[in-house]
């Protein structure tokens, strides 16, 4: 009996050391995988911090072009029998002067006095044989200059004699862009593009004004800018999201912001700057900023209020319950994920790997895209159906289907597109519809530029201003303005025009585009 306990005890407590071997051997594969993840994460951070932010998957073996004939020679393959013949040839012959066309041109001739216009051989008179000409680029820096508004007020020396009432005419004078102040059209637009075009923050400009001995402050500067954009662009702002909100397909966008002084937050605390644009399809480009304190859903809703139509974004929810939107998904955000998940793998795993392939159903669908580009939306909508819907399909069947842990990049990727997918899937609604957001990050990369910059704005008032000011300058250049000509019009024209003309003002109309249109 004693040996039949004994031998229980034995098995029970072997029993017990397999289980714990076995917790053991799960844990250990746990920890393997939580490491794996880790040094994952640490090879996307460094990629971020200091690799190529390119999402490009075309012609990767221009990559290895230092071992292109020992990887690419094959004794096996036979000698072609057609002569490829590649050479090189001199730039085209009257490409400089057509780049060299739309800029003015200032002639300084030099010829020989009269008094040695005689041959040094025969003496006779020398006549003109032919010219040489070389061209250089002259730029002239920024002249400031006071210019004085002199307004004659005349009087009749008759009536003074005779009269009691002598009446007083003052000659017409346009009215300035700001009252009792040096502010001029072109000086408010000159800080306008440094600032929101360059990305030159208003303390560098005042060191530049300063070395020019001009005495304009930061404080000045910034007065400004908020004024006249709060007395005249914000009616040209107003008038846009008017014309915006009658657009059926529509971008939107976010990034953070600083605002020091906010009211109720502290200074680090994060604001955003929302953006709105039209699509492709669109007659006129338009493209709106608008501040906020917060990320709110509630802040679009109030925006988009009373519109209806389809709207790109990137994914955020907060676009999610929008009354009367139907919310389009970006690919490009699903690729992305894909690429990090590839970029982050070692180099010899990265073919045969399940991110390349996520990555290769992105990249088919991409350049299906580009191969119906100048289609017209009925045939686009077409194509789409027969071509590239299945094969987003096969992508979701795929993604459904993946096995991987949930913590490695390529799983979440996957799983991503799979949440994704009842936004991305109403890129097929119609053909006018994208299959990226990207036109909108192209038109919040500016502001974005701009912000490492500047860093922040100092109150609210500047943040709204910048806003607007920031929706008019972008607007201007994707309509093919110059935007400091831009500006300087409407700053000459809004304050001696009613606002019943401010169509005439608008980027597109024709008179506009003769006067302010980029010369390339």
């Amino acid at each position: 009996m004693k040996n039949i306990n004994e031998n229980l005890n034995l098995e029970q407590e072997i029993q017990n050391l397999r289980t714990e071997n076995e917790k053991l051997k799960n844990k250990n594969t746990e920890l393997e995988l939580l490491i794996k993840h880790y040094e994952e994460l640490i090879r996307l951070a460094k990629h971020k911090q200091f690799g190529s932010s390119s999402e490009k998957t075309e012609h990767v073996e221009q990559l290895g072009l230092f071992d292109e004939a020992e990887s690419t020679a094959d004794k096996k393959e036979p000698e072609p029998t057609i002569e490829e013949i590649t050479y090189k040839r001199k730039k085209r012959v009257g490409k400089r002067e057509e780049d060299l066309s739309a800029l003015p041109v200032e002639k300084i001739t030099y010829e020989l006095p009269e008094s040695e216009k005689s041959c040094p051989e025969c003496n006779h008179a020398l006549h003109e044989m032919t010219k040489e000409i070389r061209r250089e680029l002259k730029i002239i820096p920024a002249q400031v200059k006071v210019v004085e508004h002199v307004k004659h007020v005349y009087a009749c020396r008759d009536c003074a004699k005779k009269n009691d009432h002598v009446p007083i005419i003052k000659a017409t004078t346009p009215e300035p862009v700001i009252k009792g102040s040096l502010a001029s059209p072109s000086s408010i637009a000159h800080i306008m593009v440094e600032k929101y075009v360059k990305a030159v923050p208003l303390y560098r400009q005042e060191q530049s004004f300063i070395r020019d001995g001009i005495p304009i402050s930061r404080q000045t500067m910034a007065n400004w800018i908020i004024r006249s954009a709060e007395d005249w662009l914000v009616h040209v702002y107003n008038r846009l999201k008017e014309l915006l909100l009658k657009e059926q397909v529509l971008h939107a966008d976010e990034t953070v912001l600083q605002v020091l002084r906010e009211l109720g937050k502290k200074a680090n605390t994060n604001s955003y700057e929302w953006l709105y644009r039209t699509s492709g399809c669109a007659k006129h480009a338009i493209i709106l900023y608008e501040y906020q304190p917060t990320r709110s859903s509630s802040h679009p809703k109030r925006f988009l209020s009373g519109w209806g139509g389809y709207l790109h974004t990137d994914g955020y929810q907060g676009y999610n319950d929008l009354p009367g939107v139907t919310v389009i998904g970006c690919l490009a955000h699903v690729r992305r994920k894909f690429d990090e998940a590839l970029k982050i793998m070692p180099t010899d795993q990265r073919a045969s790997s399940a991110a390349a392939k996520g990555q290769d159903y992105c990249n088919k669908l991409f350049a299906l895209e580009r191969e119906f580009q100048e289609l017209p939306p009925e045939q686009r909508y077409e194509k789409r159906l027969e071509k590239s819907f299945p094969i987003a399909e096969a992508f979701l069947a795929w993604a459904k289907t993946f096995e991987g842990t949930a913590k490695t990049p390529t799983k979440a990727a996957a799983d991503y597109f799979v949440n994704q997918w009842g936004h991305l899937k109403n890129f097929y609604a119609d053909g006018r519809l994208e299959i990226s957001n990207n036109r909108a990050e192209r038109s919040i990369k500016p502001f974005v530029i701009g912000r490492k910059n500047w860093l922040f704005s100092n109150t609210t008032k500047g943040a709204q201003a910048s806003s607007v000011i920031y929706s008019i300058i972008q607007t201007a250049i994707e309509n093919g303005l110059r935007p400091f000509d831009y500006l300087v019009l409407l700053f000459e024209t809004l304050p001696n025009c009613p606002l019943s003309k401010i169509d005439d003002l608008m980027p597109w109309n024709a008179e506009v585009q003769d006067i302010c249109k980029a010369k390339i």
